[in-house]
């Protein structure tokens, strides 16, 4: 007999002996392989319901909407009933707690995400920027930081951009070249997101993680399921979200090293899109947050066809691994079935990549983590029996459970807050209504301000309607005579005596008008 309900492990399936996911080793990461149709999506289930017993939550995508199930009762159908006595325990139907999320918000709560929140080096990728294009798409970021424009959704991103487009000039001088070419192939690639779906996943209210993490009132843990059938028509927009989620789960979890189980499983299929095209700086990144999320408590399983799909560096981080079924027609497929066998430990009793080729749906070659952290020598094992539904469920059941989700009226409602596209608008009404100001004669520099006191003096810059001094209209009395008769001449007879000493009887004449104003007041 097995015990199929350990409170440090889970069972998975059992061949020559039972095999168990050690809960405080499920945090190494794993792998779900194999061709369409051998049982992936089964294996995800098993996991996924495990970890739920145990109280750790879970995050997976569900591409044809067949995990659905696992939020309602299995049926005591007899291949289920007869595989788990085979196996040494006594099949029991159940269901798990489940929140259903889609990016579109039509078979789930919406997912959100503001701009800000995904940065100029997810963006970049998810539009198909090249390096030019992300360098600008940094610099659009940059200046809204610096102005203090919160980025929240679509019409806050082309805001910026035009707003950087029309100040291109000034922003290349102090950031580098900005070409407004570059600002408007940004743009259109804007309006294919916009068209993809991407404006109903760029706003507020954003995502709160800690309600991919609640338990349920008999301490389950919650298993998420995103609605993705819809969302693979957009794959760049699929795999740029699970990177984005995945890059928040790292930014904002504490550390916690090594417990006793995960907080979070993350589950990620069709893992192929997450790499496909992916330039390697991205790659690199991935291998990264996959090596370090680990002391978060998060654990990450890639679920696809080929392990092929998963480059090196990232393959090396998974130790939890089950391999279905493969293929070899092809020399691809052939090399995949090599390099497959390749990463198990060899166990003496099993030729792997002959064996990989004859498993059967339900079974699997597979290899855990053992107490000391090494992979336990590869076995052929079947897996053990869902306990909840295999298949979807019906749109009815699911509505039910979307009514009765911890988190509804949370996110199920668009916020539009006071952010960039407003902000910017405001500026443009305060610049349109702004009166244009008043020439000032102090404009001009040093000229200007000696026009001014020469206009004081004679009185040529007071108002018509003001009553001058006797000083100010002896001196507007001479200048009006002078300029009438002589006005060449003596006007540079009047440069030069008040930039010398002031001589001769005109500017006498001035000086005495201006002086006996000033002193009879």
């Amino acid at each position: 007999m097995v015990t199929p309900d350990r409170d440090d492990a889970i069972f998975v399936g059992k061949g020559v002996e039972a095999e168990y996911l050690t809960l405080r080793l499920a945090n190494r990461h794993g792998l779900v392989a194999g061709a369409t149709g051998t049982g992936k999506t089964v294996t995800l289930q098993i996991l996924a319901e495990g970890l739920s017993r145990a109280g750790v939550s879970v995050f997976a995508a569900d591409i044809k909407g067949d995990l659905s199930g696992i939020a309602a009762s299995g049926e005591a159908k007899d291949a289920l009933v007869s595989r788990a006595r085979d196996m040494g325990f006594d099949y029991e139907p159940d269901r798990f707690p489940v929140t259903f999320w889609d990016l579109f918000g039509q078979q789930g709560h919406p997912i959100r995400a503001t701009v800000s929140e995904m940065g100029p080096v997810l963006l970049a990728r998810l539009m198909g920027l090249n390096e030019v294009q992300e360098g600008v798409l940094n610099i659009a970021f940059r200046v809204a930081d610096e102005q203090g424009l919160l980025l929240l959704d679509l019409k806050d991103f082309r805001a910026i951009l035009g707003y950087v487009a029309e100040h291109a000039a000034e922003l290349t001088t102090q950031y580098g070249n900005v070409s407004k070419a570059t600002i408007g192939t940004i743009q259109r690639q804007l309006l294919v997101l916009e068209n993809q779906g991407g404006a109903a996943f760029f706003g507020e209210p954003a995502l709160n993680l800690q309600d991919f993490m609640r338990p349920d009132r008999d301490g389950r843990g919650m298993i998420n399921i995103l609605a993705a059938d819809k969302l693979m028509e957009s794959p760049q927009l699929y795999a740029t979200f699970l990177l984005w989620l995945l890059s928040e789960l790292f930014e904002e979890l504490p550390e916690v090293g090594d417990t006793e189980k995960p907080k979070l499983c993350f589950f990620f299929d069709e893992a192929h899109l997450l790499f496909t095209d992916a330039p390697k700086a991205l790659t690199d990144k991935i291998e990264q947050v996959v090596r370090l999320i680990r002391s978060k408590g998060v654990g990450v399983y890639f679920v696809t066809q080929n392990p092929l799909d998963i480059p090196d560096k990232t393959l090396a981080q998974l130790g939890n691994r089950v391999q279905h079924a493969l293929r070899a027609f092809t020399p691809r497929d052939q090399k995949a079935v090599t390099a497959a066998a390749g990463t198990f430990r060899p166990n003496p009793a099993l030729d792997t990549a002959r064996v990989i080729m004859e498993l059967g749906k339900g079974e699997a070659l597979v290899s855990f983590l053992e107490g000391n952290g090494t992979p336990r020598m590869v076995d052929r094992a079947m897996i053990r029996p869902p306990a909840a539904r295999l298949g979807p469920v019906t749109p009815e059941e699911r509505k039910a459970i979307i009514d009765a989700s911890p988190v509804k009226g949370k996110y199920d409602k668009a916020i539009d807050s006071e952010s960039a596209y407003e902000m910017l608008q405001k500026r443009v009404r305060s610049a349109d209504t702004q009166p244009p100001a008043e020439p000032s004669s102090s404009q001009g520099g040093i000229f200007g301000k000696l026009g001014d006191v020469v206009g004081s003096i004679f009185g040529t810059n007071v108002p018509r309607n003001k009553r001058l001094t006797s000083g100010q209209r002896v001196a507007r009395e001479v200048t009006r005579t002078v300029t009438n008769r002589v006005a060449g001449q003596v006007a540079a007879d009047i440069g030069k005596s008040l930039g010398g000493s002031l001589g001769g009887s005109i500017g006498r004449a001035i000086v005495r008008g201006a002086l006996g104003g000033i002193l009879r007041r």
